[in-house]
């Protein structure tokens, strides 16, 4: 079996080089699978990626598979029953702020037909390529993050900084981070 060169952080497990391969990085345009990802990137604040990855289904199932609308009328009850899951990370502040931007989520979709219509124009609906040799290499926010950030928190957002919003970025290919020696690096 051929060797593959890839981005030597997804090289832990086959859960990471799964997710390296088949999602981060590459563009979506699907507001489900970026509201996924914003609510996940709330979550991940101070935590590991990979920490969020493993309890992705988790919280698919917790959050009733994303669905900004249920989310948004979470009540006491349902934080509380948040609170209790061990499959998740229980957090009160990330748990409310999840809800609180779930409203502004929609907000967004209301205002601009989309929430990547919305999220896109951070980048100019381009996607960013970049060229690393090294992980050293990579910033951890950008002028384009710290736009984003500043913008969704006039809108109300929560946990949402610069550093999550490149994060995010980066996992839904708005920005192209792969290493120039990783195999998906040249896939535009």
């Amino acid at each position: 079996m051929q060797s593959v060169n890839r981005c030597t952080w997804c090289e832990k497990d086959e859960l990471y080089r799964s997710y390296h391969d088949n999602e981060w990085g590459k563009p979506s345009f699907n507001d489900k699978y970026l509201f996924e990802h914003l609510i996940l990137e709330t979550f991940q604040a101070g935590l590991s990626w990979y920490t969020i990855l493993a309890k992705r289904q988790h919280f698919r199932d917790a959050f009733d598979n994303f669905d900004a609308e249920k989310i948004m009328n979470y009540d006491d009850n349902k934080i509380a029953e948040l609170l209790q899951n061990p499959l998740i990370i229980r957090s009160a502040g990330k748990i409310k702020a999840a809800v609180n931007n779930s409203e502004k989520y929609l907000e967004c979709v209301k205002e601009f037909g989309s929430f990547s219509k919305y999220i896109w124009q951070f980048t100019d609906n381009k996607i960013i390529y970049n060229n690393w040799k090294n992980l050293k290499d990579l910033p951890s926010k950008t002028a384009e993050s710290d736009k984003m950030s500043n913008d969704m928190k006039k809108r109300g957002f929560k946990f949402i900084g610069s550093i999550s919003c490149y994060a995010f970025m980066q996992s839904v290919g708005m920005v192209n981070d792969h290493l120039i020696s990783c195999f998906l690096y040249h896939k535009k």
